[in-house]
């Protein structure tokens, strides 16, 4: 099951990232992500918070975009970023897996 809430270091965890570039990420692309704040004023990010933050991981180090180019993409193609973004990571998946096959034998 599901989480409904992401803490900033469990997401800086699922991408590979520092929780400040998470945090400046979250400003920056503030039309798309609306983490909510618990009673300490922490970020409680919900899944469709973290998919787009996978979206702009991906624009961003994947495809070498700037800030300002990746926010035009996800303006003008969200769906088609959406669909290679998962993509992307499902292979990053597989290719982990297989590295542990190939330690393993």
């Amino acid at each position: 099951m599901e989480k409904l809430y992401y803490t900033i270091g469990e997401v800086a965890d699922t991408l590979g990232e520092s929780v400040s570039l998470v945090r400046f990420w979250s400003d920056t692309f503030s039309k798309y992500v609306h983490p909510a704040r618990n009673a300490k004023g922490n970020r409680l990010y919900v899944e469709a918070d973290v998919e787009v933050l996978k979206q702009v991981h991906y624009l961003v180090r994947d495809c070498g975009l700037t800030l300002d180019g990746a926010a035009r993409k996800l303006q003008g193609e969200g769906e088609e970023v959406a669909r290679k973004a998962k993509v992307v990571e499902s292979l990053k998946s597989i290719r982990t897996q297989l590295v542990e096959i190939r330690r393993g034998l």
